[in-house]
C-alpha cells in the first residue's frame, strides 16, 4: 500500500491567521493551490481552502476580513507514513479534500484528493502498450 510521504506536496503555501483573505486568495491563484496552511509561528492553527474562500465571498468580504474569520481550525492531520488509503478514508468521511501531514508538531507536507487520484490512476494505467 503506498504511503502518503511518496505522494505529498512539499512546497507548501503558508499564511498567518491575521493575513487579509483577499490577498491570500490572490496568492492561492498565483500558486495554483486549493488550500493553504495557516500557521501561528511553527504551529498549525488551521487550513484555508478554496471552499472557505468561496464561503467568505458569499458572506461578503470586507477590507478587514482576515484568514482566521473563515479558516478551518485544528484540521484533521495524519502522519506521512500512513497509507494513501487511510488518507482517502479520512477525507471521504470527513468531507474535505486536503490533509496536512505532520511529524510530531511539524507540518511536512500536504496531501490532496488530486494526489490520491494520481495514485489510483498510476496503478490502473495499462502497461506495455
Amino acid at each position: 500500500m503506498p504511503v502518503a510521504r511518496n505522494h505529498m506536496s512539499r512546497d507548501l503555501l503558508t499564511v498567518a491567521p491575521g493575513d487579509p483573505i483577499g490577498e491570500v486568495a490572490k496568492r492561492m491563484c498565483d500558486r495554483d493551490v486549493g488550500a493553504v496552511l495557516v500557521m501561528e509561528g511553527e504551529s498549525l492553527a488551521g487550513i484555508l481552502t478554496e471552499r472557505d474562500v468561496l464561503r467568505a465571498v458569499g458572506a461578503g468580504i470586507q477590507d478587514d476580513t482576515v484568514v482566521s474569520d473563515h479558516m478551518t481550525r485544528d484540521p484533521e492531520t495524519m502522519s506521512p507514513d500512513d497509507t494513501t488509503q487511510h488518507a482517502a478514508v479520512l477525507m471521504i468521511h470527513g468531507g474535505f479534500r486536503h490533509m496536512p501531514l505532520v511529524e510530531g508538531d511539524q507540518v511536512v507536507g500536504m496531501l490532496s484528493i488530486r494526489d490520491l487520484m494520481r495514485v489510483v490512476l498510476d496503478n490502473a494505467a495499462p502497461r506495455g502498450v
